[in-house]
């Protein structure tokens, strides 16, 4: 999908075709048979963000437990004027999983007239809602949304890539530790792709800290991440053809202290047989479906992972409590 300059969304060329490929039913089973006919079971965590998913996600980030959001709004609070410096004036905003974009109008407002935002997120409802609040903000600012999974090999609209500015990546909320360190470089790589020679991306980064801290962040009392993460089979009963029970599953979470992550995991509580795309699924009493990883990283660790990816870390800002970091980064030429 893209985006005329006042705003309204039209679809057009291959960003149409990333949108329909985003939520088509086909690939979901694809995606679910692939990973529940693994030993151990496994589910993509892009599946999370259908549009209650991401309604979901977004009351996560408000929950008191949940640390990673305030303290990345507290930096950028403090930083955006610096980074809106680095970036200069007419830049172009490649926002990865924007989401509600809250942390992005603390970037785009600092910004010096920025010629486009390039907002990319899996769940086109939610997408929707959030690029037409910040076209009605921003009336003379280019929007293209991508409905697309932004850790696959993106292209730019052709109306974005005509601009001379700066590409500024965007890649808030801690997102990047859900990737393995493997798939982490992959997309560092594609993301230099995109953004070019000199373009700086913007990271957050969650980071190493007590594990009851850990825990209870990704296990709030209230029960919103049980519930989020539970609303992955309630999808796929619904896309994929399946019939989940979930009360049959219950949320769980656990540090795995050699990987550094926190996992989480769906844990079958009964002997039971599933239908998933017409797939007859077993599960034992116990057995997990392994929904997400959160990879923790200290300033270094992260830093020499994103050489890897031919990228230098320009600036790494931490909050007060040391509890949460945005990485500036410039590429190694």
């Amino acid at each position: 999908m893209s985006a005329s300059p006042t705003g309204g969304i039209t679809a057009a060329g291959p960003h149409a075709r990333a949108a329909a490929a985003a939520t088509d039913p086909s690939d979901i089973e694809i995606q679910a048979l692939r990973g529940l006919t693994r030993t151990p079971k496994c589910l993509p965590p892009a599946l999370f963000y259908d549009d209650r998913g991401s309604a979901l996600f977004d009351r996560i980030t408000r929950l008191d437990a949940y640390y990673p959001a305030r303290a990345e709004t507290a930096i950028l609070r403090r930083r955006a004027p610096e980074i809106a410096t680095h970036a200069g004036s007419g830049a172009v905003l490649v926002d990865y999983g924007a989401g509600s974009s809250v942390k992005t109008r603390l970037v785009l407002d600092a910004l010096d007239r920025p010629a486009a935002w390039v907002p990319i997120d899996v769940s086109a409802g939610h997408l929707e809602r959030a690029t037409a609040a910040i076209a009605r903000d921003h009336p003379g600012l280019l929007v293209a949304p991508l409905v697309a999974d932004f850790t696959a090999a993106l292209d730019l609209p052709d109306a974005v890539t005509a601009l001379p500015g700066l590409r500024l990546g965007f890649f808030p909320g801690s997102t990047i530790g859900n990737l393995a360190p493997e798939e982490a470089v992959a997309f560092l790589r594609r993301a230099a792709c995109l953004l070019g020679r000199d373009g700086r991306l913007i990271v957050g980064v969650d980071l190493v800290k007590d594990e009851d801290r850990l825990l209870a962040a990704y296990d709030d009392p209230e029960g919103v991440t049980a519930a989020f993460n539970l609303n992955l089979l309630a999808r796929l009963n619904r896309e994929a053809r399946a019939d989940f029970d979930p009360t049959a599953f219950a949320h769980r979470v656990r540090w795995n202290a050699g990987l550094c992550r926190i996992e989480m995991h769906l844990e079958s509580l009964t002997d039971q047989v599933v239908s998933v795309a017409g797939r007859p699924i077993r599960f034992r009493a116990g057995e997990t479906i392994h929904t997400e990883n959160s990879h923790k990283y200290t300033p270094e660790s992260f830093a020499r992972l994103a050489r890897r990816a031919g990228w230098r870390s320009r600036a790494c800002w931490m909050d007060a409590a040391r509890d949460f970091s945005v990485h500036e980064l410039v590429q190694s030429h």
